[in-house]
């Protein structure tokens, strides 16, 4: 498992310091909304569950508790309608640190090809890059256009970061068939399933890619990777999750234990007890379909165009028709608001920002008030 730092690009977020200092200049303070950093308190549940497992003195599992393990796999049943064993589930140290290093422990190397979405979170490419295999833009919903040769790992992404859009069952399908013709691993990361807005999605739920009627009953080759940041507000946490096959599932928990990536026992007594509620979920996911009404409101009065198939997850994809990105940033930064150009997310980004659900709601409303003014 051979990795190549050397190769990385620079961190995009360094970028935005010029702007945020003009936010942060503006009379009434900055409202960031360039991160999707939760700011709502961790729900009091999770709070009391983690306090009373303080008393930990030994070495946690790397497989995660025995309640753990069966949180997990309940909560693929219930949440996602995928039937998992105990064997297919495995805790994380937070979902970024997987999505970068699932490629190396998949066996990914310096002669394969990693494809991911064309507009994306970063750490795609950044996975790739640490094996030293070459990440590729693709369209994910065009697995017939995606390239051919030694592809070993294509990620999808559903709801999107940064824009929102969802895969259907039937997209999902065809992306699952093109890659196992191929022999090519599909990890989704799915960890924004719980904010959908708009239907079907808002009643029936965001498609996984286990989902039997993607994968016919038969996960082989397929993984999901998750996160309770957003629909719990344990960024803080780092608690997140991988499932689906369970001889992948097994390769890399073999992995992580030899190297001792193994997330902390309190965290884990923790997490199932978040993974087993689903009220403070709904509860959370209100307090985001508020703020973003309200936003969606206020943008459109300034000018700017929301993507028309942004129908879940926890950011706003904005354009203004003629202007280039970074010069949105620029001019939301003179009010006071700082979001993050498209650009970050790949060339197919470019000339949107993505604006974040993540701000309290008093600097939402103080963010509506320059966005209207």
């Amino acid at each position: 498992m051979a990795l190549h730092g050397d190769a990385l690009p620079d961190f995009p977020w360094d970028s935005l310091g010029p702007a945020r200092e003009r936010a942060t200049a503006h009379p009434g303070g900055i409202v960031d909304m360039s991160v999707g950093t939760p700011v709502d308190p961790t729900p009091a549940i999770v709070q009391d569950a983690l306090a009373a497992a303080t008393d930990r003195p030994g070495y946690p599992v790397t497989i995660g508790t025995p309640d753990l393990r069966e949180a997990m796999v309940a909560w693929f049943a219930r949440r996602r309608g995928v039937t998992l064993s105990t064997a297919g589930v495995l805790p994380t140290i937070g979902s970024k640190e997987a999505v970068a290093l699932l490629p190396a422990m998949l066996g990914v190397g310096s002669s394969d090809v990693v494809l991911h979405p064309d507009v994306a979170y970063p750490t795609y490419d950044v996975g790739a890059r640490l094996t030293g295999a070459r990440p590729v833009a693709v369209d994910p919903t065009r697995p017939e256009d995606w390239p051919t040769g030694s592809v070993r790992l294509v990620w999808l992404n559903s709801p999107s970061n940064p824009h929102g859009h969802v895969m259907s069952v039937e997209q999902l399908r065809a992306a699952v068939d093109r890659a196992r013709e191929r022999g090519t691993i599909v990890v989704s990361d799915e960890c924004y399933a719980e904010l959908a807005w708009d239907e079907p999605y808002a009643s029936e739920g965001v498609p996984s890619v286990l989902d039997p009627r993607v994968t016919g009953g038969d996960t082989t080759g397929v993984l999901v990777a998750y996160s309770l940041s957003k629909q719990s507000s344990m960024a803080g946490y780092r608690a997140a999750l991988i499932g689906g096959d369970e001889a992948l599932v097994d390769r890399v928990r073999e992995i992580r234990k030899h190297a001792g990536m193994m997330l902390p026992g309190p965290i884990q007594d923790a997490m199932a007890v978040a993974l087993g509620d689903d009220e403070h979920v709904a509860a959370q996911r209100e307090r985001y379909g508020r703020r973003r009404e309200k936003l969606l409101a206020a943008v459109r009065a300034a000018g700017l165009e929301p993507d028309p198939e942004s129908v879940a997850g926890l950011y706003l994809w904005l354009t203004r028709p003629g202007a280039k990105g970074r010069e949105l940033v620029d001019h939301l930064a003179e009010r006071g608001i700082l979001v993050a150009p498209g650009d970050f997310y790949g060339p197919a980004g470019e000339g949107r920002v993505r604006m974040a659900l993540t701000a309290s709601d008093e600097r939402v409303d103080a963010a509506v008030e320059r966005l209207t003014a």
